[in-house]
């Protein structure tokens, strides 16, 4: 039996690669200047258009800083399951192994974490499918942390990316709010309610 393949769709392939250039330059260019002052001619000029070129790819620059947005998350998504491998099993530690994992993601990249945290650009709210992402991690936490109110979700991620955003403002590439994380979250578990984690007892002789 002969097994045709599918024929590829190079067309489609090729607006795909120039997409994701062209978020690659956006990227670029927020990481340089700013997130909120980033415009189209400086992305254009880093991918070799015009920047009326663009909008062949991309509606409008809401239209990239949604695609920035869900790119952003879904960078986050896919280190989730790594992450997973990392938990342990107590729910205190668990607390703290998430909120030290999502810090650090969130210092790492300033601007990510200002698109994925912050509402600094004006007149920008992401598309259904965009905000979709961000939902998806959202709904990861009563799997596998110790938390299945909303408030309760709230005040975690709010203490976690308060503490991001104090880093990045007042000790970029330090450890000022990252050390304490633990005592954050121990103060949170113990308005939580959760059990503490009693030591071992000795081996008797």
């Amino acid at each position: 039996m002969v097994v045709v393949s599918p024929k590829r769709n190079r067309l489609a392939e090729r607006r795909e690669a120039t997409r994701l250039e062209i978020l690659d330059a956006a990227w670029e260019v927020a990481r340089q200047d700013s997130l909120a002052g980033l415009t189209l001619r400086q992305v254009a000029d880093r991918v070799g258009m015009q920047p009326p070129s663009l909008y062949s790819h991309f509606a409008s620059k809401n239209a990239i800083y949604d695609a920035m947005f869900e790119q952003a998350w879904r960078n986050l998504l896919e280190q989730v399951p790594s992450w997973i491998e990392q938990l342990p099993n107590p729910p205190r530690a668990r607390l703290i192994k998430v909120a030290e994992l999502y810090f650090d993601f969130a210092v790492a990249d300033l601007a990510r974490h200002q698109l994925m945290n912050v509402n600094i650009i004006p007149n920008f709210e992401p598309s259904p499918q965009a905000y979709a992402a961000s939902l998806e991690a959202y709904s990861m936490m009563r799997t596998y942390l110790p938390l299945s109110d909303q408030d309760d979700i709230d005040i975690y991620t709010a203490l976690v990316s308060g503490l991001g955003a104090q880093q990045l403002a007042n000790d970029p590439g330090g450890q000022r709010w990252r050390r304490l994380i633990p005592r954050v979250m121990t103060m949170f578990a113990d308005d939580l309610g959760l059990p503490r984690n009693e030591p071992s007892p000795p081996e008797s002789s």
